[in-house]
């Protein structure tokens, strides 16, 4: 028994301590690459993994899943020379595993750094009424050139996006009047189509009147109706000629006479003037 122990203690414990120096864990969202004395050996996938210890093998690993980098605030000149302040979001995810630890000392701030520069020069190129209206396009473009240029490091760049773009105070004071004065002759624009479909309307309507005999003395009585609920002690009322010729065609005398010359009398007065 104590041999055993003996041998257990010499020869066992050095090949456990081996064994347990020896052992890696690839998580499922994780790929590692091996590095046998400084040289690319194989790629690992998730699951329980073994190296030989004592810095004959390396393994580095890296998180495969969807990853975000802030582009931090810059200070851009647009097109037409105005100062803005603009961030941005970007999204990648790692490709291929031996290029992003490989090919590049560090994938995360060069991606960085490449879609700052790239936001700066896209900002740079348009105006600031396109970047306003048209954020989505001029943030696939960023997208399209950050995701060409990291390729070759294993870098799949699946989005960029523009957060926020920030004005000059005179600057917003400036697109407010502007705004404001869209909307005011968006305004006027409709009063001026609603005053004409009401003058087409009306002028539609006299026509009727004027070729339907006796619909212009209906429509004078309708308005003395509508005139005798106001409570207001004077009511002007103006006469249509047409009203007097009507007096013309009456046939009679005694009053119908009398009221034909007032009439011929107040028709001739009125043409006179």
């Amino acid at each position: 028994m104590g041999a055993f122990i003996g041998l257990f203690i010499i020869f066992g414990l050095p090949l456990l301590f081996v064994f347990v120096t020896g052992v890696r864990i690839v998580k499922q969202y994780e790929e590692g690459i091996i590095l046998r004395l400084g040289k690319y050996k194989s790629t690992k996938s998730a699951g329980f993994r073994f190296i030989i210890p004592f810095g004959i093998d390396h393994m580095i690993k890296a998180d495969l899943r969807l990853m975000t980098v802030d582009i931090p605030r810059q200070e851009v000149i647009t097109k037409d020379n105005v100062t803005i302040n603009v961030d941005a979001v970007v999204y990648y995810r790692i490709s291929d595993i031996v290029k992003a630890v490989l090919d590049v000392q560090n994938y995360r701030m060069a991606t960085a750094q490449y879609a700052q520069a790239a936001l700066r020069d896209v900002v740079g190129k348009v105006e600031l009424d396109v970047l306003l209206s048209e954020r989505d396009r001029v943030s696939d473009e960023i997208q399209t050139i950050v995701d060409k240029a990291t390729e070759p490091w294993g870098i799949d760049v699946k989005d960029v996006n523009i957060q926020n773009v920030e004005l000059p105070n005179d600057m917003k004071r400036v697109i407010a009047k502007q705004a404001e004065a869209e909307r005011e002759k968006r305004a006027v624009i409709v009063k001026a189509q609603g005053e004409l479909q009401a003058s087409e309307n009306l002028a539609q309507a006299a026509r009727k009147l004027a070729s339907t005999p006796g619909a212009l003395h209906l429509r004078t009585l309708a308005t003395l109706n509508d005139l005798s609920s106001d409570q207001s002690n004077t009511v002007i009322f103006a006469v249509p000629l047409e009203v007097l010729r009507a007096f013309e065609s009456v046939p009679g005398d005694g009053a119908k006479k009398t009221l034909q010359n007032i009439a011929k009398k107040v028709i001739n007065q009125a043409t006179e003037r």
